[in-house]
């Protein structure tokens, strides 16, 4: 399963419909929570996501609507005696904020929290599922912005493989090897009987003002998660202030081709959420969600391999 768990879309303040932010990407058997904003406990309550759920943790920057929630969602995983290490990456710069969020009261530690502060671009991690990486934000205070990256893989063609004699454990020595003999005794290379794969991503972008992290994170992605805290009319404050309108998300979208975008982060100065859909379409052809508190939204299907 591969899909983004809305947990909360408000900029600031909450609103009565709109939580603080926090997002869960489940992709496979991993659970990243993005910037827990207070609330985030009883939101993934409500959403059905538990404690068991969550493997990393990426803080974008330390603005309380970002990182409040983080507290009670550290003591729910040692309450809950969560079995698995969970990471949190965050800025360096907040090192302090962390360390008073993650001891902001009494309790017994029973999860092995690592702790992996952010303090340059670059890959954070890579695993056999994906690549997690970090570009630096243009904010007031030091942020940071995530991608995933799936490797490129291949897709198996079961009618070649039983075309060319290859099945059961010979499969797995083809994929691991690159290669493998037939029963025939004739060799049988891996690009014979199977077919490019491509690899999905997904990008995460909070308060920011459009900058060249912006667009590095974005590049190509299957799905954009980014703020859209001000329309247009407000461009200037949104500048002055760091973030960025609905517009701006949509041709930053558009002109790094994204398949899915998705817009949050919403001040609460605009009732209409669909004036935020419409400057970002005018912009931005593809599919766009704009987010509201508890939905979700699946990754896009892969795309097509480019025919050879």
């Amino acid at each position: 399963m591969r899909e983004l768990v809305v947990l909360g879309t408000a900029s600031q303040a909450p609103t009565r419909t709109r939580n603080h932010n926090g997002y869960l990407l489940r992709w496979d058997g991993e659970g990243i929570l993005f910037d827990p904003g207070e609330g985030t406990q009883r939101q993934m309550l409500h959403a059905g996501v538990a404690a068991h759920d969550l493997t990393r943790i990426c803080v974008t920057h330390f603005h309380g609507d970002h990182c409040l929630g983080l507290a009670g969602v550290v003591q729910r995983l040692n309450l809950d005696r969560v079995p698995h290490p969970v990471t949190a990456h965050y800025p360096g710069s907040g090192q302090h904020f962390f360390d008073r969020l993650r001891y902001a009261s009494s309790y017994y530690e029973s999860v092995e929290l690592r702790e992996r502060p952010v303090v340059e671009d670059g890959v954070l991690e890579v695993s056999a599922a994906f690549t997690l990486e970090a570009r630096r934000l243009s904010h007031p205070v030091e942020s940071f912005g995530y991608r995933v990256t799936e490797p490129d893989g291949r897709r198996m063609l079961p009618d070649r493989l039983a075309a060319l004699g290859v099945a059961g454990p010979a499969v797995g020595v083809l994929q691991r090897e690159g290669s493998v003999l037939a029963p025939d005794g004739t060799t049988v290379r891996i690009d014979q009987v199977s077919e490019p794969r491509p690899g999905q991503s997904f990008a995460f972008v909070m308060d920011t003002r459009m900058c060249a992290g912006v667009h590095a994170l974005a590049q190509g992605v299957d799905m954009l998660v980014i703020e859209s805290t001000f329309l247009e009319a407000d461009a200037q404050l949104a500048d002055e202030v760091g973030h960025l309108t609905a517009g701006q998300a949509g041709r930053a979208a558009a002109e790094a081709g994204v398949r899915h975008l998705v817009l949050t982060h919403f001040s609460q100065r605009y009732p209409d959420p669909g004036a935020f859909l419409a400057e970002a379409g005018a912009r931005f052809d593809g599919e766009i969600t704009v987010a509201d508190d508890l939905i979700r939204v699946p990754v896009p299907k892969r795309r097509q391999a480019r025919a050879r």
